[in-house]
C-alpha cells in the first residue's frame, strides 16, 4: 500500500486554513497513487496554541471529521489526522482514521503525555490498542511519545499490526527518535512504521521533521529533510511475511521470564 505522509505544521491556530492544506495534499497523494495519507500530531489546529487547544477542541465525529471525510472520497485516499477531541469537559490528544469512502474507521487517545504542556491541555486515553483493516494490511495508531514506550509497540506486533501510523510533533533535541529508534522499532516488532512530524517553530518549540517510514529489516523507505514534503513509500504485505520468517522475535519471545517487567 503506498503511504504518504505529510511532513508540515499547517497554519497554527486556523483549522480553516489546515484543511486546505490537507485537500491539497490528498490530491497530491492520490495522484502519485497512494492509498493513504497520514498528517502529524495536532495538524487540524495546531500544537503550540496554548488555551486555544480547548476552544477548536471538537468531538471525533465534529463539523472537521465531515469535511475530512469529504476530502477522503473526493480524492479517493484514506486520511489520518491529529486533532484536539472533545468528550464533554474531556480534551484528548487524539488521531482519527477517516478511509476513501469517508466513513470514520478508528479513533486514538493518546495515552501516554509529554512533559508539562500536554499534561495542562489534554487528558490521556485509556485504550492502548486501535487498529483498523485497510487494503489488506492490519493498521494501528499511535501518538508521538506513545511510540517511544516499547510495551506499545510491542502489544501492537502481537496484536498483528502490520502498518503502524505514528502522528508526532517531535521537537529538537529528540531528533533521534526519528533518526535511531523509530527504524529499531520496526525491526524489533517486524512491522512497518510510519512517523509523521511537524518541522518549523512553534512558539518555544522547535520541531524537526524527518518523517520517516521504516521497514520490518529496519531500512527507511521514505525520509523527509527539515522542511515542508510530501513523501511516499510502499508498505509490502509480501515482503513483510518474508520478513516476519525470517526474523521470529515475536516466536523467540520468552514471556514466562518477563512478568517482573509489570
Amino acid at each position: 500500500m503506498r503511504t504518504a505522509l505529510l511532513q508540515s505544521s499547517g497554519r497554527p491556530g486556523s483549522v480553516a486554513e489546515n484543511l486546505k492544506v490537507l485537500d491539497d495534499a490528498a490530491g497530491r497523494a492520490a495522484a502519485a497513487g497512494a492509498a493513504l495519507l497520514t498528517a502529524p500530531e495536532m495538524f487540524l489546529t495546531g500544537y503550540a496554541i496554548g488555551d486555544d487547544i480547548a476552544r477548536l477542541a471538537e468531538p471525533a465525529d465534529g463539523d472537521s471529521a465531515d469535511a475530512i471525510a469529504e476530502i477522503a472520497t473526493r480524492h479517493g485516499v484514506a486520511i489520518v489526522y491529529g486533532y484536539p477531541e472533545r468528550d464533554g469537559e474531556t480534551v484528548h490528544n487524539s488521531a482519527q482514521l477517516i478511509d476513501a469512502t469517508g466513513t470514520r474507521r478508528a479513533n486514538y487517545r493518546k495515552t501516554h503525555l509529554f512533559g508539562c504542556y500536554e499534561r495542562d491541555h489534554f487528558t490521556p486515553g485509556d485504550d492502548q490498542l486501535v487498529q483498523v483493516e485497510l487494503n489488506g494490511l492490519t493498521v494501528g495508531l499511535l501518538i508521538c511519545y506513545d511510540v517511544e514506550f516499547p510495551e506499545n509497540v510491542r502489544a501492537h506486533a502481537l496484536a498483528g499490526t502490520d502498518l503502524l501510523l505514528v502522528p508526532t510533533a517531535q521537537m529538537h533535541p529528540f531528533q533521534f527518535v526519528a533518526e535511531s529508534m523509530i527504524p529499531v522499532r520496526a525491526f524489533e516488532n517486524q512491522m512497518y512504521v510510519a512517523y509523521v512530524n511537524r518541522v518549523g517553530q512553534e512558539d518555544e518549540f522547535e520541531f524537526v521533521g524527518l518523517s520517516t517510514l521504516a521497514g520490518p529489516d529496519g531500512v527507511a523507505r521514505a525520509r523527509a529533510g527539515r522542511t515542508e514534503q510530501l513523501v511516499f513509500a510502499d508498505a509490502d504485505p509480501a515482503f513483510l511475511a518474508a520478513s516476519r520468517e525470517n526474523n521470529p522475535y515475536l516466536k523467540d519471545r520468552r514471556p514466562d521470564l518477563y512478568g517482573s517487567l509489570v
